[in-house]
């Protein structure tokens, strides 16, 4: 069996804001988000593409149909605010009847779809109960999104949705969010998403970093909150020189509130300038910033770069 892991919500909203040239969202065999909530808490609100997972009349969870489960590459699961691997429904169970003593306690998790079992909100530990079922048909382990619903959408309210089927067209016109390198503090972008009112306010970005010849509208040099650094997209380009200039304007810019960095279309300049930060803030060597599952959406836009300032980065690992 593939194994069940943690999701944290930063990794969630990644994996639903990563694009080609259209949302990868449009892949069938790349995102099976599944709730295991109760249909009432489902259809009141829930993450955007994700789908209801549905149980038999004896409470076991079923899986989707129309969906490869062993070719997805990301299945993810979520409750309310399961945190925690070892929160299965039992022992919540066990605990609630100690804690609430005289009231009658629910019987379980099954019957989803009955009136009564309706008006109840799922348990801790229905995604665990959920993904074990889905573990057995996935290649890659299923992810348990940590804190469920409830701490994704108190920090993306704005991935929430009611929405319940979505068209192939509407994934095509699905605008993706810039990526979150550090929760809350520093993103990575490409132009589009730089000029969009609407993601600066969602995401609350207080300043940007623009390495690119374009000239953005939304931040001023004279508001000090945008560093324009004109850099063309050029394996010639000299980016290494700038890079103490970046590093303390992000510096002194996080600390009030979440940077964007970006460039034209999101991926070497931006990519290599946020590293190079990082490298700076953390001081972790290149081979360590590198590695899998550290800022693992920024090292994927970069791994086949050959720009003089990435290379810069590989012999220097000061500045």
């Amino acid at each position: 069996m593939a194994g069940l892991v943690l999701c944290e919500p930063t990794e969630l909203y990644n994996i639903l804001n990563q694009s080609t040239k259209l949302s990868r969202l449009t892949e069938p065999n790349y995102l099976c988000l599944l709730d295991a909530r109760t249909k009432r808490e489902y259809n009141e609100s829930h993450v955007i593409t994700a789908r209801r997972v549905k149980q038999n009349p004896g409470g076991d969870y079923l899986v989707p149909e129309s969906v490869e489960l062993e070719c997805v590459k990301y299945c993810v699961v979520y409750d309310s605010k399961t945190s925690s691997l070892d929160d299965i429904y039992y022992d919540d169970y066990e605990e609630k009847e100690e804690d609430e003593k005289g009231t009658e306690a629910p019987s379980g998790i099954s019957g989803f779809e009955s009136s009564s079992s309706c008006s109840q909100n799922a348990e801790v530990g229905a995604a665990i109960q959920c993904a074990r079922v889905l573990e057995q048909f996935t290649r890659h382990p299923v992810r348990i999104l940590k804190g469920g619903y409830e701490r994704f959408t108190a920090c993306y309210h704005f991935l929430r949705t009611q929405k319940i089927f979505w068209m192939p067209q509407e994934l095509d016109a699905f605008q993706p969010y810039p990526v979150e390198i550090l929760p809350a503090q520093l993103y990575m972008g490409d132009y589009r998403q730089a000029c969009d009112q609407q993601i600066q306010k969602d995401l609350k970005i207080k300043a940007q970093v623009n390495i690119s010849e374009e000239l953005a509208t939304l931040f001023t040099d004279e508001s000090k909150t945008l560093l324009h650094v004109s850099v063309a997209d050029s394996p010639d380009a000299d980016l290494f020189s700038l890079f103490p200039t970046i590093c303390h304007f992000i510096d002194a810019k996080m600390a009030l509130g979440a940077v964007l960095v970006f460039s034209t279309l999101g991926l070497s300049r931006s990519s290599t300038a946020v590293m190079a930060f990082l490298m700076h803030s953390s001081h972790y060597p290149l081979k360590i910033a590198r590695k899998p599952g550290l800022q693992t959406w920024l090292t994927g836009r970069i791994t086949d770069l050959s720009n003089s300032a990435f290379l810069d980065l590989r012999k220097r690992e000061t500045f």
